[in-house]
């Protein structure tokens, strides 16, 4: 197990190594942050001092270095904008996304897993051809079309909700419902293939043939096995809490972590950005790692197979 965690980690650490130098490189080859903080009128003088006191004048492979430098150090940079700590900047919004991510996610999950199993369990008939209908449909409508539906059905036409903003709870309904119908649908195709794929095993039709009753067939060997797929599904929306408030933030002005980032892309503030990332990324690595070992703990022949590919060799 040891073997296998330690594996995992050092996956993890080379995945987030590669993405924040990514970002770092492609941030600086998108535009000059000087230029564009100043300003199109500013003197040459005054852009030329705002490079130098940035430190944006240096190599890029030595600004690399310096940021690599400073993270381990525990800074993660400030704003050009005006100068406060970017992890700061990054951790007031944390909660305003968490509000509608957290609240987004239950209903993924109280959705789009029973909606799969109930399509499964009832293959070929109108309520299996119903939930794949209404699961396609949202898979394919994207999140700002289905945003912009529901603001002007809801907000525009009826006047139940609000818009956009953050005054109160209702302000957030409308994007938690458009962060989770998208994220249901998806859930309930991956829980019904699943879950069609394990019902057609041959030890699901012994345990039939035995007169073992249906439904403890379904609760004590079908779910079990077709959750070892399902919990990638679900570890990868884990993962993109964040990252995936990004365009719903932006529809309904909600002032969270998402529509920062837009912003700082926006303004070129690179330390903004590149926390932002950073924070994403481990999220992410971190979720896939909880993946990892879950699926040591759901399927212990995962952790052997390493030991067992030796021995073959």
């Amino acid at each position: 197990m040891m073997r296998f965690l330690a594996g995992r980690l050092l996956r993890a650490t080379v995945t987030i190594v590669m993405v924040v130098t990514f970002a770092f490189v492609v941030l600086r080859l998108s535009g000059d942050p000087a230029q564009i903080i100043m300003g199109a009128d500013a003197p040459p003088e005054a852009v030329d001092a705002f490079r130098a006191a940035w430190g944006l004048d240096q190599p890029v492979w030595l600004q690399y270095f310096h940021y690599f430098g400073a993270i381990f150090q525990g800074d993660l940079g400030r704003s050009m904008r005006d100068g406060r700590d970017a992890i700061v900047l990054v951790a007031e919004r944390i909660p305003a996304t968490l509000a509608l991510t957290i609240p987004a996610l239950v209903i993924k999950l109280g959705l789009g897993i029973p909606a799969g199993i109930t399509a499964a369990l009832h293959r070929n008939s109108f309520i299996d051809r119903a939930v794949m209908m209404l699961a396609v449909a949202g898979f394919t409508v994207p999140s700002f079309v289905l945003g912009l539906l529901l603001v002007l059905v809801f907000a525009v036409q009826l006047g139940w909700l609000p818009s956009g903003g953050q005054e109160s709870w209702r302000h957030a309904i409308l994007p938690i419902i458009t962060m989770g119908v998208g994220g249901a649908a998806v859930l309930a195709r991956f829980t019904r293939s699943a879950m069609l794929e394990v019902l057609g095993q041959p030890y699901i039709r012994t345990a039939s043939a035995k007169g073992v009753p249906w439904r403890a067939v379904v609760w004590g060997h079908a779910l079990p096995n077709a959750a070892i797929p399902t919990v990638t599904i679900v570890g990868f929306m884990v993962g993109s809490l964040i990252a995936g408030a990004v365009v719903v933030e932006s529809v309904f002005s909600w002032p969270g972590v998402g529509r920062l980032l837009v912003v700082a892309v926006a303004n070129r503030d690179l330390a903004v950005v590149q926390c932002i990332l950073l924070l994403v990324a481990a999220t992410m690595v971190t979720a896939n790692l909880v993946v990892d070992l879950l699926y040591g703990l759901l399927d212990p022949r995962l952790r052997n197979q390493p030991k067992r590919a030796a021995g073959v060799a």
